[in-house]
């Protein structure tokens, strides 16, 4: 349980870290920001604990959750930028 909402808590702050290193001009709301954040941060924290690419808690685990949150807001805008056509 705490390993949830430890995961949570790192997408909060994955996610306003992912907005402010991806480029482009990103008009969407501070709450979808770290929505998708949250979201990166847990497809990169697991991914890569199931891959055993690093333990729990090490340092490498935020590097992959703001990698995984700018990956997520990338494809999110390719998305919303196709739909708008």
């Amino acid at each position: 349980m705490m390993s949830l909402i430890g995961t949570l808590i790192v997408g909060l702050v994955v996610g306003l870290i992912a907005r402010a290193i991806k480029p482009g001009d990103d008009d969407m709301g501070w709450v979808m920001t770290i929505l998708l954040g949250i979201v990166g941060s847990f497809l990169a924290s697991y991914a890569g604990y199931a891959m055993g690419l690093y333990p729990e808690g090490s340092s490498a685990g935020w590097i992959a959750s703001v990698i995984g949150a700018v990956v997520v807001l990338f494809i999110y805008n390719l998305v919303r930028s196709k739909s708008s056509r």
